[in-house]
């Protein structure tokens, strides 16, 4: 809330908070990644659009989905680190693509992300791993890390399995 109610209303607008320096983005490497994910994108696991934009390289080590990307200035919020949704997809992609891999796949009935600290540059890291799976439901866990191997963020999200798209 802004501490102002009904009866400050005729009294003007609020104050302007002050301005801080404006921030920029490096346009040009903006500009390659979304090039380069629109020429090598695929509509499927592992290389879909959003994928390639963000650089995110996925593996499956150990019965986990490893999702590491490059931390880029066009990924921040207004306060210089990396931004909250980006977060997210990082971890939902960690889970989705863990359970592709074991199972097929499946569609986020639900998520719960939990942010512990910003990220502000050098390779963040999203580990998916499985809870438990049941007939139709599917529970996942993921974590993202920053560069230095702190906690960033934590999620828990419940799956149902697709069923296999016709032909």
């Amino acid at each position: 809330m802004s501490g102002r109610d009904a009866s400050d209303a005729d009294r003007g607008p609020a104050p302007a908070a002050p301005r801080a320096a404006r921030r920029t983005i490096d346009g040009a490497a903006a500009r390659r990644a979304f090039d380069g994910a629109i020429e090598t994108h695929d509509q499927a696991f592992g290389s879909f659009f959003l994928a390639r934009l963000l650089g995110f390289r996925i593996g499956y080590p150990g019965g986990h989905c490893v999702v590491r990307f490059d931390v880029e200035d066009f990924m921040f919020n207004p306060q210089g680190s990396l931004h909250g949704g980006i977060i997210a997809l990082a971890l939902d992609v960690s889970m989705g693509h863990l359970l592709n891999d074991l199972q097929g796949p499946g569609s986020t009935l639900e998520m719960k992300t939990q942010y512990m600290r910003p990220v502000r540059g050098g390779t963040a890291t999203a580990v998916g791993r499985l809870v438990t799976r049941g007939r139709s439901i599917c529970f996942l866990e993921a974590s993202l890390h920053d560069d230095a191997g702190a906690l960033a963020a934590t999620a828990t999200a419940t799956w149902k399995f697709l069923p296999p798209a016709a032909a």
